[in-house]
């Protein structure tokens, strides 16, 4: 097993990533500007998913995104500005893997598909893309309040899918609200631990996996 350990400057740390005079734009278009923009956010989402909020700091992202130190001001007052700009980013989309597509493939996609679909081996060893829902619940908590609320209303957007889905599938709106609450919370917590101990114990991970789809579906699904 191979273990990647990234190191990150304690002084990048915090709201400020340190003191960085800012770099002049030298004259970019708006649409390079906007790219460059779009590349820091992506390079933050990233090393954010892989290692918390907390552990970045300005050096690494400003190389993962490849470019200098200075030109993070250009582009964001704060670490707090950045981390709202990644939160809306990463919950903007419909959440793919749990939904699936467009809204008759995610109408179409039963419970049991959703659950499977979710609590998968592939799912949880894709911290960079997955749901962001459970890649940023560790570090919900601790964002800033612009960050939290991108949070809060991708979660409240994405339980409505799942309480449309419901009600498409012959339960009452009410009935179909509690079970997308209670079924993805349940899904959530199983997949923040299984990522947990995927490394240090890989057989407890898939066994939470199975134990997670068996309550949920009533099926062990590989």
């Amino acid at each position: 097993m191979v273990i990647n350990i990234v190191i990150f400057d304690r002084n990048d740390r915090g709201d400020a990533f340190g003191d960085v005079p800012r770099e002049p734009n030298m004259g970019i278009s708006r649409e390079k500007a906007a790219e460059n923009r779009e590349a820091i956010v992506a390079a933050a989402e990233r090393l954010f998913r892989e290692h918390g909020v907390d552990a970045v700091g300005l050096t690494a992202l400003m190389k993962e995104a490849g470019f200098t130190q200075g030109g993070f001001y250009n582009h964001f007052k704060s670490k707090d500005a950045l981390v709202a700009a990644v939160m809306a980013r990463a919950v903007s989309g419909s959440n793919g893997v749990l939904t699936g597509g467009d809204a008759a493939a995610q109408a179409a996609m039963s419970p049991e598909a959703r659950v499977a679909r979710y609590l998968s081996a592939t799912h949880r060893d894709d911290v960079a893309c997955g749901c962001p829902m459970a890649g940023f619940a560790g570090d919900a908590p601790r964002i800033g309040a612009e960050a939290q609320a991108c949070y809060a209303q991708g979660l409240a957007e994405l339980l409505a899918k799942l309480t449309a889905a419901g009600v498409e599938q012959g339960m009452s709106e009410h009935d179909a609200a509690q079970a997308a609450m209670a079924r993805f919370s349940q899904m959530v917590g199983t997949l923040v631990l299984s990522r947990a101990v995927a490394a240090s114990d890989p057989a407890l991970s898939d066994a939470l996996l199975a134990a997670g789809r068996q309550a949920l579906t009533g099926a062990a699904q590989g």
